[in-house]
C-alpha cells in the first residue's frame, strides 16, 4: 500500500470500468432498438397476412 502507483492504477482502473459499463448500455440500447424495430416489423407482416387472408376468402366466396 506504500507504492505510489496503488492510487493512479485505481483511478485507471476505474475509468476503464466506467467505459465498459457506458459501452455495454450503449449496446443494449441498440439492442432493444432493433429487437423493437423487428417486433413491429413482424406485426405489420402478420396484419398484411390477414388482410390477404381475409381477401382471399371473399374472393372464393364471390367465385362460388
Amino acid at each position: 500500500m506504500d507504492s505510489p502507483f496503488v492510487i493512479p492504477l485505481a483511478v485507471f482502473a476505474m475509468v476503464v470500468l466506467i467505459v465498459g459499463i457506458v459501452s455495454l448500455v450503449k449496446v443494449r440500447s441498440k439492442e432493444l432498438d432493433v429487437h423493437q424495430r423487428l417486433h413491429e416489423a413482424e406485426m405489420k407482416h402478420a396484419r398484411e397476412m390477414q388482410e390477404l387472408d381475409m381477401d382471399l376468402e371473399r374472393i372464393k366466396q364471390q367465385s362460388a
